[in-house]
């Protein structure tokens, strides 16, 4: 489905705060993944979002997306395929319009036609999906979303993005501003939500245990390289401890090789 070759993403490139955040990295992404993805602050997690949805172009390589070249191609043109949720839950959602009128917003993929479209037919349909939160919001279809709680917004967001129908969702930590409760309502949601909708999505997270427990596979990323991929029975068996020792062999191996190469100069 979508297919990165040889990428990678130096910031200030000869000066002296270049910065390779992404180092030759090669992934396919495989449609009806779910991906976690997982490493320390630096690893290049975002960094890597950022090249697939297009918010920035590779320095070197490329990015496919069903045998089709889209390296270069911008954001705005990409986001009517791969869709992003961050952090914030304030980002995903108009604070000035009511509930209905967000979601006519997604579901059109823009403005086109809002309140022609926005018919008796649409407001059922809509409001059986967000039977679906379990948090009341179908009978809040006419309220401002400045009304609504973070957690609120940020399922109303997840929500949004699957009725868009997008080829790949990019989830940015989208449940690390959240308290624990509307965290784990989110996070249950989202995997519901892949699984029943048929979804390929990718999602970034400090929680090892989120990362073992959702998905059908997992990415570790260190200094710009994916250094783990794993998927199905091998990752079914691992563990938090199992995890955390992978990385550390791992990081051994690299430091070993390293000081071979420079012995050997």
């Amino acid at each position: 489905m979508i297919t990165l070759k040889h990428v990678s993403m130096i910031f200030n490139p000869g000066t002296v705060n270049e910065n390779q955040a992404i180092n030759g990295i090669n992934l396919k992404i495989n449609e009806g993944d779910f991906i976690t993805v997982i490493g320390s602050n630096g690893a290049g997690k975002s960094t890597l979002f950022n090249l697939i949805a297009g918010s920035i172009i590779p320095t070197e390589g490329t990015i496919s997306l069903n045998e089709r070249e889209i390296t270069r191609e911008p954001e705005y043109k990409r986001a009517r395929y791969i869709g992003r949720i961050f952090q914030n839950p304030l980002l995903g959602t108009a604070s000035n319009m009511c509930l209905e009128d967000n979601m006519m917003i997604t579901y059109r993929k823009g403005f086109k036609w809002l309140k022609r479209s926005l018919n008796s037919r649409m407001r059922d349909y809509f409001r059986t999906e967000l039977l679906q939160l379990r948090m009341g919001l179908e009978n809040r279809m006419k309220e401002n979303l400045a009304m609504f709680s973070g957690g609120q917004r940020q399922a109303l967001t997840l929500l949004m993005m699957v009725l868009s129908k997008p080829d790949l969702i990019l989830l940015d930590e989208h449940t690390a501003a959240l308290d624990p409760k509307n965290a784990g309502i989110v996070l249950e949601l989202t995997d519901k939500f892949i699984r029943e909708y048929k979804l390929t999505a990718m999602m970034i997270t400090h929680n090892m245990s989120h990362a073992i427990e959702y998905g059908n596979r997992l990415l570790m990323m260190d200094k710009g390289e994916i250094i783990f991929d794993v998927s199905g029975e091998e990752k079914q068996a691992l563990t938090v401890e199992k995890l955390i020792e992978k990385f550390h062999q791992i990081r051994h191996k690299t430091f070993e090789n390293d000081r071979t190469l420079l012995s050997e100069d």
